[in-house]
Parts: C-alpha cells; sequence; structure tokens
C-alpha cells in the first residue's frame, strides 16, 4: 500500500493552480469571441476598393468683389465721389465663377445606383462620378434626405458595377475594427483602419442623430464614403468630423446603416423620404423632472405640447404624458421617439404607452406623413421678446411674481384666449425657479399636472405640493415663442 503524503503549503499550492486553470478554462471561451486584430487589411481593401467612387461636383455662383468702403466724415467732399465709385465697381465685379469641391461615395447596385452625402452635392450644376480605374460618369441625383445627410445618385455603366452591401451597425460593440475607404483632399482611393470608439453619438446635427463615432483617420473628401466591418459589408456612412483645424484628430461620425438603410430604400423607390409623423412637441426627461412626475427613473419623452390636428391630439395624447414605447419599440429617451416614428409606416396604426400623472395607458394612433417643412418636434424654447411692463403685481411665490392675463396683455403680446394661467413678470436671480430658465414673460398653465388659470392658484398648488411632502413643483410653462416646456422647480423651506 503506497501512502502519499503533501505539506500544507504543497497543498495551497496546488488549490490555487487549479483554481487558475479553472478560471482560465471558464474564461478562455470569452477571449476568443473578441474580435482579434487582423494581421493586415490589404486582401479587404483589395477587394472593395473598386466600388467605392470619388464625387466631383461643380456649381456656379455670382461672387461680387470691392475694397472696403471708408468711414467718412458727415459732410465729407469725398461722399459723392467714393459712392459713384462703389456704385460701378459693384456692377462690374458681380460676374458668375464655378466653384468644385470633392468627396466620396460608393456603389450599392451593379446598375449604377451610388451613395453619398448630400452636403457633398447639394446644389452642384453638375457631378461626376469618378471610379478606381479612372473611368468618369456624368451623375443625375434620384433623390436626397437633407435630415440625415443622405444622397442616392444614378450613372449610366457600359458594364455592370461592382456593388457593395450593407451590414447590420446594430451587431458593432465599441473597439471593433472599422475600416473606411475614401477620397481625402482629393487624393483618390485611401484606406484607413480603426476601431469603433462610441455608438449612439448626438452632435447636435438634428432631430436623427444617432452617429458611429470612429477614430479610423477621416479627412475633409471622406465625407459619403463607406465604413466597413470585417466582413467587408457597409456599416456606415462617414459623414462629419470634429476638428479644430479642418484634418483628423480621431473624431469621425458616420451615419449607421440601420439609419441609412431605409432612407435609401426610400429614395429609390419615391426620389424623396416619407417620414411618420405624431404630432407632439418633445423634451428630455431629466432626473428633476422624473421627481416631479413621481416616476421610478428618467425614461421616455416628455409630451410638451400637442398639436391638435395630429394624430396624438385625436387620440388624447396630451402634455405631461410620458411617451415610453411607440410601436412596440422601446423609448428611453427623448431623441429616440422622433426616429422611430419617423421610421413607422405611414397610415399605419401604431401603439403608443404612456405614464399619465403615474399610471400606464395605451393609445393607439395612425401614423400620418411628416411635411418637409414641418418644425422639428423636439422643444428648443429660445426667444428674447420683450414682455409688457407695469402690471399690477397680485402673487409671489418659488421667487417669482406672477399676474393675471388681462385683456391689454392678451392684446399687446399675441396670447390667445384659450391660454390661462398666470404670467412671470419679475424673477429672483438667486431663486431656483431662475436657476431652471423661467425668465419674465413664461406664462405658467400648470403645476403637478393640475391646470392653473391664476397666480393665486399657482400659489395654492406650490403651497399643496409642500404639504404633500414633495421636494420640487412640476410647471408646464408657455414660453415667450408660444412653446411649452415642463420645469422642475426645487421648493425651498
Amino acid at each position: 500500500m503506497l501512502l502519499c503524503f503533501f505539506s500544507r503549503s504543497r497543498i495551497r499550492s496546488r488549490l490555487v493552480a487549479a483554481t487558475v486553470l479553472a478560471l482560465t478554462l471558464a474564461l478562455t471561451p470569452q477571449v476568443l469571441q473578441a474580435q482579434s486584430a487582423p494581421e493586415s487589411f490589404a486582401d479587404l481593401a483589395e477587394r472593395l476598393s473598386d466600388a467605392v467612387v470619388n464625387i466631383s461636383t461643380s456649381q456656379t455662383t455670382t461672387a461680387s468683389r470691392s475694397v472696403p468702403r471708408p468711414n467718412l466724415p458727415e459732410g465729407s467732399p469725398f461722399q459723392e465721389f467714393f459712392d459713384e465709385f462703389f456704385k460701378r465697381n459693384e456692377q462690374g465685379n458681380s460676374r458668375p465663377r464655378k466653384v468644385n469641391s470633392l468627396g466620396s461615395g460608393f456603389v450599392i447596385d451593379k446598375s449604377g445606383l451610388v451613395v453619398t452625402n448630400n452636403h457633398v452635392i447639394d446644389g452642384a450644376d453638375e457631378i461626376f462620378v469618378i471610379f478606381n480605374d479612372g473611368t468618369k460618369l456624368k451623375a443625375t441625383v434620384k433623390g436626397s434626405d437633407k435630415k440625415t445627410d443622405l444622397a442616392l445618385l444614378e450613372v449610366k455603366p457600359k458594364k455592370p458595377l461592382v456593388a457593395l452591401e450593407f451590414g447590420d451597425s446594430n451587431a458593432l460593440r465599441v473597439g471593433d475594427w472599422v475600416l473606411a475607404i475614401g477620397n481625402p483632399f482629393g487624393l483618390g482611393g485611401t484606406v484607413t483602419a480603426g476601431i469603433v470608439s462610441a455608438r449612439n453619438r448626438d452632435i447636435n446635427s438634428g432631430p436623427y442623430d444617432d452617429f458611429i463615432q470612429t477614430d479610423a483617420s477621416i479627412n475633409r473628401g471622406n465625407s459619403g464614403g463607406p465604413l466597413f466591418n470585417m466582413d467587408g459589408k457597409v456599416v456606415g456612412v462617414n459623414t462629419a468630423i470634429i476638428s479644430p483645424s479642418g484634418g483628423s484628430i480621431g473624431i469621425g461620425f458616420s451615419v449607421p446603416s440601420a439609419i441609412a438603410v431605409p432612407v435609401i430604400a426610400q429614395l429609390r423607390e419615391f426620389g424623396q423620404t416619407r417620414r411618420g409623423w405624431l404630432g407632439v412637441r418633445i423634451q428630455t426627461v431629466t432626473d428633476e423632472i422624473a421627481e416631479g412626475l413621481g416616476l421610478g427613473e428618467a425614461r421616455g419623452a416628455l409630451v410638451a405640447g400637442v398639436n391638435p390636428d395630429g394624430p396624438a391630439g385625436k387620440v388624447d395624447i396630451q402634455p405631461g404624458d410620458v411617451i415610453v414605447k411607440f410601436g412596440g419599440k422601446e423609448v428611453k429617451e427623448m431623441r429616440d421617439l422622433p426616429r422611430i416614428v419617423a421610421e413607422s409606416s405611414i397610415d399605419a396604426e401604431a401603439e403608443v404607452e404612456i405614464i399619465r400623472k403615474g399610471k400606464a395607458l395605451t393609445r393607439k394612433v395612425v401614423v400620418a406623413l411628416l411635411k418637409e417643412d414641418t418644425v422639428a418636434e423636439v422643444n428648443d424654447e429660445d426667444d428674447d421678446k420683450d414682455t409688457a411692463k407695469g402690471e399690477k403685481k397680485t402673487a409671489e411665490t418659488l421667487g417669482l411674481t406672477l399676474v393675471a392675463i388681462d385683456d391689454d396683455m392678451r392684446e399687446a403680446l399675441d396670447i390667445a384666449k384659450d391660454i390661462e394661467g398666470a404670467m412671470v413678470v419679475d424673477v429672483d436671480a438667486d431663486s431656483p425657479a431662475a436657476g431652471q430658465g423661467i425668465t419674465k414673460g413664461d406664462i405658467i398653465v400648470a403645476v403637478n399636472q393640475e391646470e392653473v388659470k391664476s397666480p393665486q392658484d399657482v400659489v395654492s398648488r406650490i403651497s399643496q405640493a409642500r404639504k404633500d411632502g414633495r421636494t420640487r413643483a412640476l410647471l408646464l410653462t408657455r414660453g415667450k415663442s408660444g412653446a411649452m416646456r415642463f420645469i422642475a422647480v426645487p421648493l425651498e423651506d
């Protein structure tokens, strides 16, 4: 009988080794799932380059060249002379000139359909598509969309073109490798590589911002070019950079394929986009507003105003409602809603989930067509129109001086008769209300989702909120431009 003896230290060492081995085996599959760095991008670049094109445009503009006018003293004897001189100079030097610009694009159909950015071709008199082999074809605009900065061009090739396929941008993860091919500074086909730096970037370029951020070098002239995943599929359309110098500093932005594909499909079919419209004005649900609404967390899109003739107005969606789901898609934050609604089918019924005064409700709307000139749905109140002065003070609360709205004020400030509430005529600069952006001329129309018709109503609602133990009062205000918005104001003792 053979007996084996191990010291306590040897037993401990073996246990540690076994634990490390077990952890290594457990973690190995996760490591293998991560995308490894390629040894070279050469094969991928060679396969894709023929489908990436240069875009050359020309535009005729009228320029006026003139020297600055001198500032002459009043009554100067030279005034008449200079007036006549500059008049002749402006008339003689105003002449048309041709301006050229360059960009990038890529083929999506072998018959001759090319995707690029709208800003690359906007206003162009002539557009030419230049291929990797030097072939130059004149292009026409099949359709364009300013809101997503996408355009679809058409050329007439003598033979089928090499075309690219779109991939799934939603499958991208931060850190994944990507490849960009384009025409920076007019140099022709240039390949750069990098990683996905971030997703869902909002750079305040429009209501549908949802960019892929990458550190792949993108410069002027890359606009409209493709961003590829490692399968060689287009996951983005390179659109913008952030740069103090005009060159790449590793912060580039691409329209994700998840947004580009449906837009391009509509441009291909209709020559324009057909977006859904709900007819609401929305704003962000901040932590303070969420507290004022009694929500457990800040989520969804807060309805600040409703077009009575729009789809939302016809199904009793009201200011103060928080839209948390539309057409089965979750609305995590305000900027999700315009994009989800825009992608909805026109004249189709969509189920809208809202939260109203803490209760979950459902409404069914028929999505309407968004007209091109319709104002953006995101609430952006900013107007400095002067308010009427000298009104009699009637109430004070939260550092605000409030007055009732009389007929003279309605006429002077163009306030509709159906607008009721209390007008702010003075704001204590050190008050919480001032800190939340309430200004003179705002009209408080509701407090904690209860309508108010007078300054006394406002004071009463604020007093009740304090008794109820609330830490904030949720005010619905009408700005000087007529836009409605919610403001959560802290209740100080």
